[in-house]
């Protein structure tokens, strides 16, 4: 029977799977720590002691809240073994079907080879689990001592950041000749043109063939007229062939907005260009 939650009904009627169901359906079924507060920052105490910072998350649609730090015990080390321990948020839905939640550490197997992760409760409470456990950090013994904590969570980004990515507007960077006498353009021209898809990360290159003049070495051909500038150097790739030598040119787009042709240029270069798309270099921006 279909029944309206967000509506008044003369009586208290949502209930708390409503909440999640509709949590789980907007935010999807993975477990995120949303962008917010110290994000569950952990910080190591001592051998045994670690705090978590404030925070908010979201696992299987049940939204938890973390106030303020708190501190976590881990259970000393031996010496001469390794452990894997697990920094976990757990969902509980006990008697009367009273819902909980709690951070915990779930302790590992001691070992004196490779360790790994103790077992935590899987089973969804959308799915009728009544023990959930959204893993936070792994914490690693060597011994007596705490090494250094690893997140295991993703961070939710908010929809603003989601918004601005699905409407990044194109970018467009000009170019110029560094001397046309030097380097003479084909009658059909070219674009002249890098255009930067941020979306989907991809750059697509249409630029000019030219007949070179002179004799020189690597050399920024193209000068920078416009645009955006990339924050690191990227490799173009082949983008000039050239008929009678059976080999190309490749090019390289340099932070100060110019292309350098890579591999030198002889006076009667006939150079034929192919547009070209590429994928934008991780880490790489423009501005």
């Amino acid at each position: 029977m279909a029944e309206l939650v967000t509506g008044h009904a003369g009586k208290a009627h949502v209930t708390p799977e409503q909440a999640a169901g509709l949590n789980a359906g907007i935010l999807g079924l993975d477990d995120y720590v949303l962008n917010v507060h110290d994000k569950f920052k952990i910080s190591v105490v001592s051998a045994n002691k670690v705090t978590i910072g404030t925070g908010e998350l979201v696992m299987q649609g049940r939204h938890v809240n973390q106030g303020r730090p708190e501190d976590l015990i881990v259970t000393n080390g031996s010496q001469g073994m390794k452990r894997n321990d697990l920094v976990v948020c757990r969902y509980t839905k006990g008697s009367q079907s009273i819902e909980s939640a709690q951070l915990l550490v779930v302790k590992g197997t001691p070992t004196t080879g490779t360790p790994t992760d103790p077992t935590i409760n899987t089973t969804s409470p959308l799915d009728g689990g009544t023990t959930y456990d959204m893993p936070l950090y792994r914490i690693p013994l060597d011994g007596i001592t705490i090494g250094t904590p690893v997140a295991l969570f993703n961070v939710l980004k908010p929809m603003s950041d989601v918004w601005d990515s699905l409407t990044q507007t194109l970018l467009i960077a000009k170019f110029k000749w560094q001397d046309t006498g030097s380097f003479v353009a084909d009658s059909y021209g070219g674009g002249m043109r890098i255009i930067v898809d941020r979306r989907n990360r991809l750059l697509h290159v249409d630029l000019s063939g030219f007949r070179s003049k002179v004799t020189v070495g690597n050399f920024p051909v193209f000068q920078y007229a416009s645009g955006p500038r990339p924050s690191k150097t990227i490799n173009l790739g082949c983008l000039w062939s050239i008929p009678n030598g059976n080999y190309g040119k490749q090019a390289r787009w340099n932070t100060d907005g110019t292309i350098t042709v890579i591999g030198g240029l002889a006076n009667g270069d006939r150079c034929i260009h192919t547009p070209r798309t590429l994928p934008i270099p991780d880490g790489v921006t423009f501005a």
